[in-house]
């Protein structure tokens, strides 16, 4: 099952984010970039700002945790 139309448009419209939700669409292996850029920037403000950024960053991940049990049931 694939994303709606106007769902995709909507991912891709976000400023911040767009750029690699279009590259994701484009090509997958562009994710394993991401998320090492994500692992670049997350090593540094940890060795900054101590464990407050790893429970930042978790607690960002929060709500895709919640999305993913219910995404995989449905393919």
């Amino acid at each position: 099952m694939t994303a709606s139309p106007s769902l995709s448009r909507s991912l891709c419209a976000v400023p911040g984010s767009g750029w690699i939700a279009r590259d994701i669409a484009r090509g997958p292996d562009t994710i394993r970039y991401a998320l090492v850029i994500l692992l670049t920037v997350l090593v540094p403000a940890v060795k900054t700002w101590g464990l407050v950024a790893l429970a930042l960053t978790a607690l960002a991940a929060v709500p895709a945790m919640f999305v993913l049990p219910i995404a995989i049931p449905q393919g």
